[in-house]
């Protein structure tokens, strides 16, 4: 008999020795994504598509990549145009605000998150995809 609700966080055996197993590969597999991300920002230099790069203050493990386009039109063409191609891009995942059941709730100024979500494509981050 439980007295107050609680979660459930125990780990089963197999999946800690996956976990395990994984984070002994962790430094090549961040490797592998940080070049996949020196790839994409040689690719992008000098066009009209910024690519996300990490801070100065910060060492990202890229385990997303993401470009930004000039607007919402130039980011619907190059998802069709990659995705013809069998370039599996996608865009920006929607925010919240924007979720049927959010729609009606109370938010300051989010014109720059919509901004940004309407010109945002994510690209494949796997490290094996060549550009």
């Amino acid at each position: 008999i439980h007295d107050e609700r609680g979660f459930n966080y125990r780990l089963p055996n197999l999946n800690a020795a996956l976990g395990c197993a994984q984070m002994m590969r962790l430094n090549s597999f961040i490797q592998e994504k940080r070049n996949l991300a020196d790839k994409y920002m040689l690719f992008f230099k000098d066009t009209d598509y910024e690519f996300f790069t990490e801070p100065s203050f910060a060492k990202s493990n890229y385990w997303l990549n993401a470009i930004r386009c000039e607007n919402s039109g130039s980011r619907n063409e190059l998802l069709e145009i990659t995705n013809n191609s069998n370039v599996m891009t996608r865009p920006a995942w929607r925010p919240m605000h924007k979720l049927r059941m959010y729609q009606d709730c109370a938010c300051g100024d989010l014109s720059v998150t919509n901004e940004y979500s309407d010109t945002i494509v994510n690209l494949p981050s796997w490290p094996l995809n060549e550009i």
